[in-house]
Order: C-alpha cells, then structure tokens, then sequence
C-alpha cells in the first residue's frame, strides 16, 4: 500500500501505510537512532510530523486524487515516545475545501504518547512536473 505520492521525508523517517481508506489512516514508525532526543525517545518533531502525516492521510482517504496542505496543528505530549509507534487518524468533519482531523499515536503497548488536532486544506494536483515532483497548485514552505 502506498501514500499516493512520493514523500521524501515520509521516506527518510519510514513510516509506513497501513490504513488509507474511509476517513482513517495508521501508519507505523520505528524511530531511528538519528530520530531520538538527548533522552532517547523519539524526538518532539519526528513525533509531530508521524501525527501530521497520519492526519494528512485520514484527511485524503476519502477523496484519493487531492493533496492537502496544513493550515493549523495541535500537538498535546502526554508521555515519552519509546520504541516502534503507531500513528491512527480520523477525520472528523469535511467541508468542499476543509478538513478538521485528529490523530494519536501510541507505542508498542497501546499507551498514547501524543494526540493532535489539525485542519487541512484540500488542493487539486497538477501533473508531474520536470523533475518527477508531484506539484501543488499552491505555494508552500514546507
């Protein structure tokens, strides 16, 4: 199963897909040691973006073929991130052009570690551009 498009970020940390469909996404992710903290947990940013990515994909299981880029996030720690992680979405209202999200990721044991809130913006996609990039018809930072 796959994301749809090619994430060079999403690559380097390794999540992987494993819902993607309905309104729910799961994604799993064996942090690194390059993906730890000076506490040896999984760093705050690493753990943010699996919660970002595990939304954007609840946000796009229900219309496949549009992008969408973040507009706001709400990320609450509740407990160190140790070991293998699994990041579980839900959208939980769509307007024409919105998406209001949620996702929790939980370690090995079924603890949740942190949860975040966030709201998307859905994007049509142009066609692939020159060099293999799948582009957006928005300007974007990121």
């Amino acid at each position: 199963m796959g994301f749809g498009v090619r994430i060079p970020f999403v690559d380097h940390l390794g999540f992987e897909l494993r819902l993607f469909d309905g309104g729910f996404s799961e994604l799993g992710y064996a942090p690194k040691p390059e993906h730890l903290n000076s506490f040896e947990v999984t760093h705050g940013g690493a753990l943010m973006t699996l919660l970002d990515v595990t939304m954007a994909v609840a946000a796009r299981s229900v219309q496949k073929d549009m992008g969408v880029v973040t507009i706001e996030m709400k990320t609450s720690f509740m407990q160190a991130a140790r070991g293998p992680l699994t990041g579980k979405g839900r959208l939980m209202h769509r307007t024409a052009t919105m998406a209001f999200v949620e996702a929790t990721a939980f370690d090995e044991a079924g603890r949740a570690c942190a949860h975040s809130t966030g709201t998307f913006k859905y994007v049509r996609r142009l066609p692939i551009g020159p060099k293999g990039a799948n582009a957006l018809n928005v300007i974007s930072t990121d």
